[in-house]
């Protein structure tokens, strides 16, 4: 039997598991939450996944959320 772990990377290299897929690109909270569009303010703490990796060891394959913080200035763009 495999076990299958979802991780998300915050910047400074903490690792937090999650228990859901996310996609490139996705937009996501501080907990790893995808957030929705519009967003009712530009001033949250916001991420995006740039890169995935996948690890495998013989009983766990590790999936890897890379994340990277969205600056306000790019936030605002999503504010209604």
């Amino acid at each position: 039997m495999i076990y299958k772990t979802n991780m998300i990377i915050y910047p400074e290299g903490d690792q937090q598991e999650i228990q859901h897929l996310l996609h490139i690109y996705e937009m996501v909270d501080v907990n790893g939450n995808p957030l929705s569009l519009p967003l009712s303010s530009g001033k949250i703490i916001a991420f995006r996944v740039y890169r995935i990796n996948t690890r495998q060891t013989r009983n766990e394959e590790i999936r890897e959320h890379h994340l990277e913080i969205i600056p306000v200035t790019e936030l605002e763009g999503y504010v209604r």
